[in-house]
């Protein structure tokens, strides 16, 4: 399933995540990773062209745990500061 410009924004502070993979375990291991930063829906599994998997997750970029916890706190701009001079 390629995304198209009808696709449905996820809500505000949710990042929808697609993980693609020749084996469902290497899929599920990067899934892991990303749910012991985030909170998050169930994943969706789906078979991939080729005879991959494609799993699908949802995460709360919002209620981060651990390690993301922090880096999300120092990672996010002050209000009013606007692009750096080298960005567009």
């Amino acid at each position: 399933m390629q995304p198209t410009e009808n696709d449905p924004l996820p809500q505000a502070e949710h990042a929808e995540i697609r993980i693609v993979s020749a084996t469902p375990e290497a899929a599920r291991s990067v899934a892991e990773v990303i749910r012991r930063c985030f909170a998050g829906t169930e994943q969706r599994s789906y078979p991939a062209p080729g005879g991959g998997t494609r799993l699908h997750l949802t995460v709360d970029t919002e209620t981060a745990a651990g390690p993301a916890l922090t880096w999300l706190a120092t990672s996010r701009p002050a209000t009013g500061t606007g692009p750096h001079p080298e960005e567009p």
